[in-house]
Order: C-alpha cells, then sequence, then structure tokens
C-alpha cells in the first residue's frame, strides 16, 4: 500500500509539472477574447514576460485593431513592405507581396536590397499596377502576427475577416508627405521600431532642409525652366509622360516649366508633344525606364528634337525611376541632390553625387556603394545623347 501511495503521489507530481510548463508557452498562442487588453507601456513592463498579452492600436483608416504586445512576424502589402525595409524590419516579413525575386530590378530599390532574404518566402499577393489581389489562405499558412496594407477600409476588413488576422491600415504615402510620416510611426509603433521611424522621418526632413537651404534665395530669373519626362507611372512612357506635380523639383525650388503653365491637372499625365515645344525647357530630366523610348522616338522624329532648347544645349539628363511599385523615398532623394548639383553648381560645389547617393541608400536600405548597381543596370546618373543606340 505505501508503494502505490508513493506511486500515485509522484504521478501527481509530474502531471502538475506537465501543465505548468504548458502554460509556459501559452504566450505564442492567439489571446483569448476574455484576455485584457494592455497598454504598450504595460506589455513592455509586464511582471509575467509568459505571457505576451495584446494592445489596441488606431490605424490610419481610424479602425480600433488588438494585436499582439509583441509583433515578431508580418505580412506586408501595398506599400508596406518598402516602408517595413525602411524601418530595418526585413527580417521580420514571413510573406510578401509585390516581389519577384527572379524579375525584381533595382528600381525595386527596397526589394532588390532584400532579395536574398526574401527569395524563399511565399508570395501572399500582388499590387500591380494598382490590381490589387490577395491569397487569404497563404497568408494563414505563414502565421503572421500582424497583416500590414495600404488598403482602403473595406478591403482591410475583408482580410481581417478572412483570415482572422489582426490588420493595420496605413497610407500609402505621399512622398515627403505628412502622411509618409504618419505611416512610419503606426508601423514603427505595431512593430517595435519606434525609434527608427523617427530617426527615417528626420533624415527625410533633414535632407530637404538641406536642400532648401541651398536653394530658396536663388532669384527666379536665375532658374532655367526644366521639365520632369518620359515619367513612370502605370508603365514607362516617352517623351510625352510628364510629371507636373515633382516633388524632386520642388525639393530643389526648381522652375518646373509644367507646374507653372500646366493648365491639364494630375500630378503625371501624359501630353501633346507640341506642348512640350511650347514649353520649350532648358533642361530635360528623364526616368532612366523611359529614355529608351525618347531614343526611338527621336530615330523616327529627330526634327522635333531639333526644336528643343535642352536637346540643342545639351542638357537632356536621366536619373534613375522614382516609381517602382509605388514610389521609392530613397531615390528620388538622391535625384534632388542631382538635380540642384546640375542647375545650381555653386550652390552645390561641395557635393560628390554618387557619394552623396550612396549615403542615403546605405541609410534607408542598409547596403554598400548602391549607385554601383543602378549604374550597371543603366539607371544612372549621366547625360543622354539621343543619337547613341
Amino acid at each position: 500500500m505505501k508503494l502505490k501511495k508513493i506511486m500515485s503521489i509522484a504521478l501527481a507530481f509530474l502531471m502538475l509539472t506537465f501543465t505548468l510548463s504548458g502554460c509556459g508557452n501559452s504566450g505564442n498562442a492567439k489571446s483569448s477574447g476574455t484576455e485584457s487588453t494592455v497598454s504598450q507601456a504595460s506589455a513592455s513592463a509586464s511582471s509575467q514576460p509568459t505571457e505576451k498579452g495584446t494592445r489596441t492600436i488606431t490605424d490610419a483608416l481610424g479602425r480600433n485593431v488588438e494585436i499582439p504586445a509583441d509583433v515578431e512576424r508580418i505580412v506586408p502589402l501595398g506599400n508596406t513592405p518598402r516602408m517595413i525595409a525602411y524601418l530595418g524590419l526585413a527580417d521580420k516579413v514571413v510573406g510578401i507581396s509585390g516581389f519577384d525575386a527572379k524579375t525584381v530590378t533595382p528600381l525595386q530599390a527596397y526589394a532588390y536590397a532584400n532579395k536574398d532574404l526574401w527569395s524563399s518566402l511565399p508570395v501572399v499577393g500582388t499590387d500591380s499596377y494598382g490590381n490589387t489581389d490577395y491569397y487569404p489562405e497563404t497568408i494563414i499558412s505563414v502565421k503572421p502576427d500582424v497583416v500590414l496594407c495600404t488598403y482602403t477600409k473595406d478591403v482591410a476588413d475583408n482580410i481581417q475577416k478572412q483570415t482572422g488576422i489582426p490588420v493595420v491600415a496605413v497610407a500609402p504615402g505621399t512622398l515627403f508627405g505628412e502622411d509618409y510620416e504618419q505611416s512610419l510611426r503606426i508601423l514603427g509603433d505595431v512593430c517595435g521600431a519606434k525609434d527608427r521611424a523617427e530617426e527615417v522621418i528626420s533624415y527625410i526632413n533633414n535632407s530637404l532642409d538641406d536642400l532648401k537651404s541651398r536653394t530658396s534665395n536663388i532669384a527666379d530669373d536665375e532658374k532655367p525652366a526644366v521639365l520632369s519626362a518620359a515619367a513612370t507611372f502605370k508603365g514607362t512612357h516617352g517623351i510625352e509622360g510628364v510629371r507636373i506635380d515633382d516633388p524632386v523639383m520642388t525639393a530643389v525650388d526648381a522652375n518646373n516649366i509644367a507646374a507653372s503653365s500646366s493648365k491639364t491637372g494630375g500630378s503625371t499625365v501624359i501630353v501633346d508633344k507640341e506642348q512640350i515645344i511650347s514649353w520649350d525647357p532648358a533642361y530635360i530630366f528623364l526616368d532612366s525606364g523611359g529614355v529608351s523610348l525618347v531614343k526611338e522616338d527621336y530615330k523616327s522624329n529627330p526634327d522635333y528634337y531639333a526644336k528643343l532648347t535642352a536637346f540643342k544645349g545639351g542638357h537632356i539628363y536621366q536619373y534613375p525611376s522614382s516609381t517602382c511599385y509605388f514610389s521609392n523615398v530613397e531615390i528620388p532623394l538622391a535625384n534632388s541632390y542631382y538635380v540642384g548639383k546640375l542647375l545650381y553648381p555653386d550652390k552645390f560645389s561641395d557635393i560628390d553625387v554618387s557619394k552623396k547617393a550612396n549615403e542615403i541608400f546605405k541609410f534607408f536600405l542598409g547596403v554598400d556603394n548602391y549607385m554601383d548597381v543602378l549604374d550597371n543596370y543603366g539607371s544612372g546618373y549621366e547625360q543622354v545623347n539621343l543619337g547613341d543606340d
């Protein structure tokens, strides 16, 4: 009898130990509906580290979303993969959208810089040319803590309903705009990168302040008329693809002839080529992706280009295309220094454009000498000779 009693006590002790061990791992599971929501501060200072807890955040659409207190696995959709890369969170991505390791180009800089890291990840959606599609079953299979997106409320709600995973929506972001700052702050808060979000915002604003300090006091009559052409939007375009509202030109306070005289409206438009003759800019800047189309057009109609002051003066240049699966930030920021250096060389005499661009790319992408990558791809900074093949 004594032996049976001892064995019973030992068995009970083992069962108790097993039960306690299971509770210690319960923080990896989704929170139940009865668990209280904790603030970010109390979550980080929790006296019960075995319970991760949850917290509620308000996203850019005003939706209140309950998320894990600590987010380690993310699925970014829309323009959030780019923002996540800037925030140094690429290694937290477990499923990706808008990315193909076999076809990604250096102009989709955030993705190209992370192509080796992301090449084995499941593709959970696409956002090509604004055609949004996502794959709920694939999203579920990668077990993210949150899904991040730049979609509308109905789409965000639908993804959350279909997957049962919290979905946080942010604005796609206006280049150099306040809504971009808001998006970075929300994503930084959600993913534990608040300090990095502030660093990115400060870097952008400090760069813009530097550009403005160099150019804002230049008299209007000392500013040559410029045109941003061969703009990339919904694909590549020839010289008729014009960027009316161009943040690069605004950043260096350039005389953007299209913005100052156009009545077409819109930020990027297709214009009649005769309109460009009428504007007759002294400088023309082409997205690198559209340069081949401009050269083909020149072969067919050289007399047209011979009428342009920019052509006659040898002032047609290319810079890396800013837009590829939404707009980059690091490329147009570097482009601003290139444009400023060409238009106002005295004001940028201390700037080595390639060195400055590499500094910018290093900050945003975490890679060295990205200009070499763009140069080798044929998208570097250079004068364009339309007669070259």
